[in-house]
């Protein structure tokens, strides 16, 4: 099966990730981390609105206290950030990751229903394999859940919360683990393998029933694959960088897709835009961090 998603904002996103809806604010966040940028779509309006950033952000998670939200930063900070009106403001670090890492950046992140962060690392040179898993507590505790990266990405979650999927993109392999109630995370194992030809996975969302969307990564698509791997549907988008998805909405209908214009071939004029589709199903109540 296949479908085509349109473009909503012409965003010129260098680097668009990190879409998420916040159903407080009716509207479509996402992050521009070459051209450091914070960015938001309302869909009521079909308006887009962006905030210039002293340092890229990387990726935004709500928090659960409705205070806003808490951002990772390219030098591996998590800090606060608030939007009062169209009024931005960046709080100081909430906590530091891989201090002894300077060549790596963070890339990708998401929470679950514990309230806990999922962070993805990364080599910004995209060469060494020294980006990890973290897991970072409601407390501010963190462990490496996992290691071993070259470009980490796409966090998702299962809708019972027992399966966690994360990807090494330049390996083209989506895994999957299973997460135990006080997160830990075991059984680490293939769950998707992309072909040259798929280009490389990149951000990723699980739907309420249970199928994971990925991005591709010179691919020009999202792909739908069923809990047990095989491939149910396409999505196709007239850029080839595609980079992360999100479900939004106020029914959580609506398959919103982040796309670069880094590296994309020429005639491209969509390439960095925010794409959008109504696949037919709903997806997953985007999770908060801190204290449920």
């Amino acid at each position: 099966m296949e479908m085509e998603a349109h473009c909503v904002w012409k965003a010129d996103a260098r680097l668009g990730e990190g879409p998420l809806w916040s159903p407080s604010r009716d509207a479509l966040f996402a992050v521009d981390i070459r051209g450091s940028r914070l960015l938001r779509y309302t869909p009521a309006d079909g308006q887009g609105r962006d905030w210039p950033l002293d340092e890229a952000a990387c990726w935004l998670v709500e928090r659960a206290d409705g205070s806003g939200f808490v951002a990772g930063l390219r030098s591996r900070r998590l800090v606060g950030l608030t939007l009062d009106g169209d009024r931005l403001s960046v709080g100081p670090d909430l906590l530091r990751l891989e201090e002894g890492r300077p060549g790596n950046r963070l890339n990708d992140a998401m929470a679950d229903t514990a309230g806990r962060l999922w962070v993805g690392s990364m080599d910004d040179a995209e060469k060494d394999a020294s980006g990890a898993l973290y897991r970072v507590g409601p407390d501010g505790s963190v462990a490496r859940a996992d290691e071993g990266y070259t470009v980490s990405n796409g966090p998702a979650l299962s809708p019972d919360g027992r399966t966690l999927y994360h990807t090494d993109s330049p390996s083209r392999t989506v895994y999957a683990f299973s997460l135990a109630g006080d997160g830990t995370l075991s059984g680490k194992r293939v769950h998707i393998r992309f072909g040259e030809e798929d280009g490389y996975p990149d951000g990723m969302t699980c739907d309420a029933e249970g199928h994971l969307w990925v991005a591709h990564w010179s691919g020009g698509r999202v792909s739908r694959f069923r809990p047990d791997g095989t491939l149910e549907r396409v999505v196709r988008l007239p850029v080839s960088n595609v980079t992360s998805c999100a479900f939004g909405g106020p029914g959580l209908d609506r398959l919103f897709i982040t796309t670069a214009a880094q590296d994309a071939p020429s005639g491209e004029p969509l390439a960095g835009s925010l794409f959008a589709c109504a696949p037919g199903v709903a997806g997953l109540p985007p999770g908060r961090f801190g204290v449920p």
